[in-house]
């Protein structure tokens, strides 16, 4: 499993099962899929939340110190000049500035941190901007797992249709929430005593590391290659030892270091500065309905699969778990959507 490794084009393990028999335990599914189906987006939404927005002329510092002090990871935002929200500022903004800048020679980082978030949008995207995506909150939890997924974010804004506000961010944490406490009232497909291995549920191959000794910038290197939010941190020894994510490096921010880039990843977990989700693991032998318990249980976005002596297999992640549960009842394949 080289961290420098391409993507395979198969991320799940030739699973245990027959075809006819794992088609038939999807299909099983479905009462998860149809309750998805049946209820809409403002049913997920709760009754009292934080919303953090974000002006495009305000300071990127300043946005990045927001979204540590609200304990957000990410802030639609709103042009004034157009009246209207352009886009998301996310922890992956943050992630490409860093790893844009910090070697270059021309421009030094304390330069970028002063620039306005229109500035950074305009320099680095340079006029490839993509659409905000949205949803309606009359549009069904289905459709919102679907766009989560097809369009590979982590945040849905679900928008007023005729006032333009946005009224809430979707998650796949928020969306599993929601099944797993009123799918429990629904009768229970068999497939969730089945194992993740033998379902084929989650990423099995090339997986994302990082050496606990490596640096913090080697950690952004693979975060903008590889695209992924998360990386197992394993010692010499190749044991999982923690979990170095996305979220983390907002801390950097927080803690003013973003200027030594060179700092281990081990030493970064040490300062962490919020008790965050740490590493939590699962096994092949685990179930699949303990694995969902677990991650409901925990809120956290991920499960390291290890074996008995705790080396890294696999991962599963909450958008492995939707759309097995979610989408591919439906039909929907991990790479068709």
């Amino acid at each position: 499993m080289d961290p420098t490794a391409e993507p395979s084009q198969q991320d799940s393990p030739p699973s245990g099962l027959p075809l006819i028999e794992r088609t038939d335990l999807l299909l099983d599914a479905k009462v998860y899929m149809d309750f998805m189906m049946k209820h809409c987006c403002y049913d997920a939404v709760p009754t009292s939340s934080k919303l953090v927005i974000f002006d495009t002329t305000l300071e990127i510092k300043k946005a990045f110190f927001a979204l540590v002090a609200n304990g957000v990871r990410a802030a639609p935002l709103w042009d004034s000049k157009q009246q209207c929200f352009v886009g998301m500022l996310t922890i992956t903004d943050f992630i490409n500035i860093l790893h844009r800048y910090y070697k270059c020679p021309l421009v030094q980082i304390y330069e970028i941190e002063e620039h306005k978030i229109e500035t950074w949008r305009d320099i680095y995207l340079q006029g490839s901007f993509k659409p905000l995506v949205s949803i309606s909150p009359n549009a069904s939890l289905f459709d919102a797992v679907y766009s989560l997924i097809k369009n590979k974010i982590h945040r849905l804004p679900v928008m007023d249709p005729v006032s333009g506000n946005v009224l809430h961010i979707l998650t796949h944490k928020r969306l599993l929430k929601f099944l797993h406490i009123f799918g429990a009232m629904l009768p229970r497909p068999h497939f969730l005593q089945k194992t993740v291995h033998q379902l084929g549920i989650g990423t099995f191959r090339d997986v994302a590391l990082i050496q606990e000794n490596s640096s913090v910038y080697t950690a952004l290197e693979i975060f903008v290659d590889r695209r992924v939010s998360a990386l197992p941190v394993v010692n010499e020894a190749g044991k999982v030892v923690g979990l170095y994510s996305r979220f983390d490096v907002i801390h950097l921010a927080a803690q003013k270091t973003y200027n030594n880039l060179e700092l281990s990843v081990k030493e970064a977990l040490k300062q962490r500065t919020l008790c965050l989700e740490g590493v939590l693991k699962c096994y092949s032998h685990e179930t699949l309905e303990v694995v969902i318990n677990r991650i409901a249980k925990e809120q956290v976005h991920r499960l390291v699969l290890v074996d008995e002596d705790h080396h890294p297999k696999g991962i599963v992640s909450l958008s492995d778990i939707l759309q097995a549960l979610v989408l591919s009842p439906a039909g929907i394949d991990s790479q068709a959507s």
